[in-house]
């Protein structure tokens, strides 16, 4: 393996703590070097020997640092990017990458005039759940695909203490942002780019100002219909992965724990990392020539947020192409921007 990649983070808030820093300090092709840190100095205490600055400027004269994560808030984005191609750093940018086409096609440009990569931070395509639900749909075992349903159901009646999620002058605001690229590029990553869609929004709870429910529905050749759907409201939850094809059906529940295992200080080198536990196998449904249906049980593959860090250290270091394309990105703003 080639010298590790030297990288700095751009906060150590809750995405720095369980995203980022701890892949970047296990995966032997990194070496986590600097954050910044606007006031509290607490990166440190997991992971002595960590520079801490405190500003950005700072993060980015630092000569020995080749990539640059950008896990700020999201209305920072596309300037950070911007300011970390300029510095000629590489950069991992969270979602959402940016607040418009524009913004996403200049960052990519620029990437070109500097030859730097832009690398966009999509890390659920590593879900066990969403795991499962491709290889079944991969598998053929479904027959022709009629209609999927991703869903991303919470309940959350109270606006965010983070005041920029709520604040409608900042964009890129609202669950359209936030949990609309982790079912949009799901989508796109196993359909590619619909021939139309249909979007709706709607704001539902009380005193807000950004959107808190989402449905896109796309079209895709052979009259496959995939729908995407979030909403801030939703006690009752549903099965979060329903697909139906002309020889069965596959249901798949939200069981993904790896967020959860970070959280709690669980290294990704851990055996028990990004396992799910008994109970949150997938329904298998496959009617058979005599219509009788047969259920099995589908057991996920382990999940693991690595397979990210790897595609970002094959792209840096042997020019690899990274899984989440400019043109994936492009098809994901389209709808994002969309009325």
């Amino acid at each position: 393996m080639s010298a590790p990649i030297v990288t700095g983070l751009m906060a150590y808030g809750m995405s720095g703590r369980i995203f980022q820093a701890p892949f970047l300090s296990t995966h032997p092709g990194f070496k986590l070097k600097a954050v910044v840190e606007r006031s509290r100095k607490i990166m440190a205490g997991t992971y002595p020997g960590i520079v801490s600055y405190n500003t950005v400027d700072e993060l980015l004269n630092d000569p020995e640092i080749e990539l640059i994560v950008v896990n700020t808030p999201g209305y920072t984005h596309f300037d950070f990017a911007r300011q970390a191609l300029k510095a000629g750093k590489h950069v991992l940018i969270e979602k959402p990458v940016a607040a418009t086409t524009a913004e996403f096609k200049a960052l990519y440009d620029l990437s070109r005039e500097t030859g730097n990569h832009v690398m966009v931070y999509q890390n659920r395509r590593w879900d066990s759940d969403f795991l499962a639900v491709k290889q079944v749909i991969e598998s053929g075992r479904l027959g022709n695909l009629i209609e999927v349903n991703f869903r991303y159901d919470r309940y959350k009646p109270e606006l965010s203490p983070k005041k920029f999620k709520e604040d409608a002058t900042l964009p890129p605001n609202g669950l359209v942002y936030d949990l609309g690229p982790h079912l949009i590029d799901q989508a796109i990553s196993l359909f590619g780019r619909p021939l139309s869609f249909r979007k709706i929004t709607a704001i539902h709870r009380e005193n807000s100002e950004v959107i808190d429910y989402f449905s896109f529905q796309l079209t895709y050749p052979n009259q496959l219909n995939v729908n995407l759907t979030s909403g801030l409201l939703i006690a009752g939850p549903l099965p979060s992965f329903v697909v139906h094809g002309t020889l069965g059906s596959f249901i798949k529940n939200r069981c993904d724990v790896q967020e959860e295992q970070l959280d709690k200080n669980m290294k990704p080198t851990d055996p028990a990392y990004g396992q799910e536990p008994a109970g949150c196998e997938g329904k298998l449904i496959l009617a058979d020539l005599d219509d009788k249906k047969h259920t099995e049980q589908i057991t996920s593959l382990k999940g693991d947020y690595t397979h990210l860090f790897e595609a970002v250290y094959q792209t840096i270091r042997n020019n690899a192409l990274y899984p989440i394309t400019e043109e994936h990105i492009a098809w994901q703003m389209e709808l994002l921007e969309a009325e």
